[in-house]
């Protein structure tokens, strides 16, 4: 038997997740007995809130444990909507709002719906690793431009307008950005719709789901609030998982035109239905409920951020941008390709790099390759404060260790 026989062609484009692959190999080490820290995973340290948890109990209690509508309850649509309406002064109706498995779900059935061979998807890169790969399960065709760190690792409004086609269907923004934190303006989203504005054939994704996780003063806005002549084409897209420490909980959600709302929630139908009933209830009380622990939690992130920049810019072959907002740097290694480990090997590209470290001194980072713009490597900073000072220790030792290019070993 030849599985190849039995497997669907569209797979073929279709990649594993590298941050899962990082986190599994990390798992496997530890369970070896291996000192891992990892910094692999986007999944904030901190417990869900007591009165989030509450909220599920409480739906537990009353026997809110049944199916509920496909595309979610009326009460937590409710409860999306507001948000809209309160966070982002963008007015959706029940009907042009759908909850899903996770933001991830959500973004699936978007593509499903609309995306058919032929069809374009531009990806600004660095990308979250999952959006080309579902524009490829669809059979259509990622477009990706290459963002650097000089330009902040946004896309410029003469990038876009280079890369839209008349076969465009999507652009997918992501603000604050997986896996760089890097943020869009104001001032840079109205650069942008002055471009989409001109090509009323592309729709936009806006995908915010680190929306409550940005610092020094930064003010986030979406496209559709900044140019509310783009609100009919896009859908803008939000979740609980990262603001409210919820990952595992799996609720992501959108709001968009009833059209494209309705046939997603025909995708979601034929697949898993309707979310899980109790994490919708926590979802309720996550958005409906106080908000005063993310004050705290921001100021934690954002001292984590200031320490790991400054500890990796100490590093001889390591430069790394202070980001915006997330919980993530993605710092430039490219002082150190050519370098030799003491093993002999030469560290050729970001994946040698990534594994050189994980093997070596035990730290687990995503390699740049996988989001699609390299030589750099992910940190989620989600951790601990002495776990990330370790870390980065771990890292200085590691490339002190190398013997760069040009140099002769000691």
């Amino acid at each position: 038997m030849n599985p190849a026989d039995y497997l669907a062609q569209r797979l073929s484009n279709v990649k594993p997740s590298p941050t899962f692959g990082i986190a599994r190999l990390a798992q496997e080490m530890k369970a070896a007995g291996r000192d891992v820290i990892g910094l692999s995973t986007g999944e904030p340290d901190f417990d869900t809130p007591e009165h989030i948890k509450q909220g599920a109990i409480d739906a537990m209690k009353r026997g809110d444990t049944k199916y509920t509508a496909v595309e979610g309850t009326a009460a937590l649509k409710k409860a999306v909507c507001d948000k809209f309406l309160n966070e982002n002064g963008l007015t959706y109706k029940p009907n042009q709002v759908i909850v899903g498995t996770g933001g991830k779900q959500v973004i699936f059935n978007a593509i499903l719906a609309t995306v058919q061979k032929g069809d374009e998807v531009v990806i600004p890169a660095p990308y979250w690793v999952s959006y080309p790969d579902i524009v490829n399960l669809a059979e259509g065709t990622p477009v990706f431009v290459t963002t650097t760190m000089e330009d902040g690792f946004r896309l410029s409004p003469e990038a876009l307008e280079k890369a839209i086609t008349p076969k465009t269907k999507w652009l997918i923004l992501n603000s604050p950005s997986n896996p760089t934190g890097a943020a869009y303006s104001r001032e840079h989203l109205r650069a942008l719709a002055d471009v989409l504005l001109r090509h009323p054939h592309v729709l936009i994704m806006a995908d915010d789901m680190y929306e409550h996780l940005v610092y020094d003063n930064f003010e986030f806005t979406t496209i559709a609030q900044v140019e509310p002549k783009l609100y009919d084409r896009t859908l803008t897209l939000n979740g609980v998982s990262k603001a409210y420490s919820m990952t595992g909980w799996r609720i992501g959600f959108a709001g968009g035109p009833d059209w494209l709302i309705k046939k997603m929630g025909e995708i979601q139908g034929h697949s898993t239905s309707n979310p899980s009933s109790i994490s919708q209830a926590a979802a309720v009380a996550a958005l409906t409920g106080s908000k005063d622990f993310m004050i705290e939690w921001r100021k934690a992130f954002k001292q984590r951020r200031d320490m790991v920049v400054d500890l990796l810019n100490q590093i001889d072959g390591i430069t790394c941008a202070k980001p915006e907002g997330a919980f993530y740097v993605y710092p430039c290694c490219a002082g150190l390709m050519g370098s030799k480990t003491p093993n002999g090997d030469t560290i050729n590209n970001d994946e040698d790099f990534v594994k050189y470290l994980l093997e070596g001194e035990g730290v687990a980072v995503v390699h740049g390759a996988g989001f699609g713009c390299s030589p750099y490597f992910r940190v989620s900073y989600a951790t601990s404060t002495e776990a990330l000072k370790e870390a980065c220790a771990r890292i200085k030792r590691a490339c002190d260790k190398l013997v760069k290019k040009g140099q002769a070993a000691a």
